[in-house]
């Protein structure tokens, strides 16, 4: 369950209880901008999907065996499927700065990770909705296979900050009224045609 809290406006502004299940991050605030080269003015209006994108995304190649040396002035590409903007709409106007565009548009999420890194490789923020990480992890293939890249991050982000998107999924039946996932079930397609599920 989603905890009113989570909200901007608290319990006040929650949605109905049928649609208050979620997948919740711990403290998605958090974030060490200075290990990545981000100004605490710049840190303070960025989307935490920009903020998370650029510490996962940074985590990942380096697991992958590549460190800043190895990164730096790489052909390596960046795909990222995105979707929210709604971080714009729930900044508070006292963290509104010179950098709110940038950090709140997620045209520039993709671009973010190959400046922080110094990447040289195709960049591109995908949104095609829902399936915007399939659609990455697609191009990030094709670009390596094509030869337009020496190696490829592709990724994918979903925040939401505002109970009326998640209103707005339910009343397009994206949502299971339980809380439980229903992929691949007839339960699911029951839903989506207005008959509920359990």
């Amino acid at each position: 369950p989603i905890p009113s809290s989570r909200w901007m406006g608290g319990a006040a502004s929650a949605p109905d209880a049928p649609l208050r299940h979620g997948a919740l991050l711990i403290a998605p605030e958090l974030f060490d901008n200075a290990a990545l080269g981000v100004s605490p003015a710049e840190a303070s209006s960025m989307d935490p999907q920009q903020r998370l994108l650029l510490e996962l995304g940074y985590a990942a190649l380096h697991g992958a065996g590549l460190g800043r040396a190895e990164l730096g002035g790489s052909g390596t590409a960046v795909y990222v499927g995105v979707m929210s903007t709604e971080f714009r709409e729930a900044l508070p106007t006292e963290r509104v700065n010179a950098y709110a565009r940038t950090g709140t548009g997620h045209c520039f999420a993709a671009g973010r990770l190959s400046f922080a890194l110094g990447l040289h490789g195709p960049c591109e923020a995908i949104d095609v909705a829902c399936s915007a990480a399939l659609v990455a992890c697609h191009a990030a293939h094709r670009a390596v296979q094509a030869g337009d890249a020496s190696c490829a991050l592709f990724g994918g982000v979903n925040m939401m900050f505002a109970p009326s998107m998640l209103a707005f999924y339910a009343a397009s039946g994206l949502t299971s009224p339980s809380g439980a996932s229903h992929v691949f079930d007839a339960r699911a397609d029951g839903f989506v045609r207005g008959e509920g599920c359990g």
